[in-house]
């Protein structure tokens, strides 16, 4: 599966509905563990767009990791600012309850 193209307004649209998210998954200094890929498998499945916190040494190796666990998850990295990096990967079928994009999108003054 390939990561989903934005353009830049959808890109903007959603960092704007990841602003109010809180990290759901956490890398350690360790880096990416089959653990971590399958929690952030299930969170991509379950809301579609999250955030990921990355500890770890320096900026480029932070980035590094958020941009493979994108790759093995079939995301895109929508942005990142300092440890914490927003994922996002388009659900077809995503469960209107737990879905950050879906849940944003219902509310009826935006």
């Amino acid at each position: 599966m390939q990561a989903p193209t934005l353009n830049t307004q959808q890109k903007k649209s959603l960092r704007g509905v990841a602003h109010h998210l809180d990290p759901v998954v956490a890398v350690s200094e360790r880096g990416l563990s089959e653990g971590i890929v399958e929690e952030t498998e299930r969170a991509l499945r379950d809301h579609e767009l999250i955030k990921i916190k990355v500890f770890g040494g320096d900026r480029a190796s932070r980035s590094q990791i958020a941009a493979e666990l994108a790759g093995e998850t079939s995301a895109t990295v929508l942005q990142q600012i300092g440890k914490v990096a927003v994922l996002y990967r388009h659900n077809p079928k995503a469960n209107p309850k737990l879905s950050n994009v879906a849940r944003y999108l219902e509310q009826p003054n935006l």
